[in-house]
């Protein structure tokens, strides 16, 4: 008989302490906020500043309010040391309950994450989230249509807009190759740290990537599509019945220059 373990819970801490019975409420019961994801490798951080200005920039939509990127990082290394760990998944959350004027921050930190190796299958989904541009917990229909991809025996959701217009994964981007450049797709979407780092290194390479609408209709036009996010880089291989070439010499080729502009990005110390 095969068994299997649940990963163990996450260490939190809000506002810098251990997290209590009433601080877990506010997630709990007043789940409005905003949050960012990273991984930390020797408490550094690729992209720590677009994580830092990501934080801020919903927080002043959200509340009105400024979030010092100087109390994030406190909070951060605060959080590492109290799990014990120098490298993590780390979540940053900011909240504002009802009757409070100061952001409060909640920091959770599990065990370091990675990309799974292998190719993804996407199931295209009619659902596209509103104001994509600001990443929040409890996204009802993302985490919804995502258990439909699985139970079909896809790997992720694809979120598209009325009119087949692919916006981006359920939990990632996704991005093209159409035999020259990298494509992204040009409709709203959450412009991940990511995506973001990518396309910094590969103009940086001379490789500058290109964003464009893509519709489901036309992706038999792309020779290859990859996801990305917090946790790395995958080649896609099927979007519902259209086959991608995902471990050919080309796709491969592509694959090694997506990482090595990921990996150009420096970690900056928290």
């Amino acid at each position: 008989m095969t068994t299997t373990t649940s990963p163990p819970p996450p260490y939190v801490e809000m506002d810098g302490h251990p997290a209590t019975e009433d601080d877990l409420r506010v997630p709990a019961l007043f789940g409005f906020g905003h949050f960012t994801a990273m991984q930390v490798r020797d408490r550094k951080v690729r992209g720590l500043g677009l994580h830092l200005g990501r934080l801020e920039g919903a927080n002043r939509e959200l509340f009105q309010l400024p979030l010092d990127g100087g109390r994030v990082r406190e909070l951060v290394r605060h959080a590492l040391d109290g799990a014990g760990l120098r490298d993590a998944s780390v979540r940053v959350h900011g909240f504002l309950p009802p009757g409070e004027s100061r952001t409060r921050v909640m920091v959770t930190v599990r065990e370091p994450a990675a990309m799974a190796p292998g190719t993804r299958s996407l199931m295209s989904v009619p659902y596209a989230r509103a104001v994509p541009h600001i990443k929040r917990p409890g996204e009802f229909g993302q985490t919804y249509y995502g258990m439909l991809a699985a139970r079909a025996g896809f790997d992720e959701a694809l979120l598209t807009a009325p009119g087949g217009v692919v916006t981006e994964g359920a939990v990632t981007n996704v991005g093209f190759w159409d035999g020259t450049s990298v494509v992204w797709p040009d409709a709203p979407a959450l412009i991940g740290i990511t995506m973001a780092l990518l396309e910094r290194g590969l103009a940086a390479a001379g490789e500058p990537s290109v964003r464009r609408a893509v519709t489901l209709d036309g992706l038999g036009a792309y020779r290859g599509a990859f996801i990305c996010n917090s946790q790395g880089i995958a080649p896609v291989r099927r979007i519902d019945a259209v086959e991608f070439a995902s471990g050919d010499g080309e796709m491969a080729g592509v694959m090694e220059r997506l990482e090595a502009a990921y990996g150009s990005a420096p970690a900056d110390p928290l």
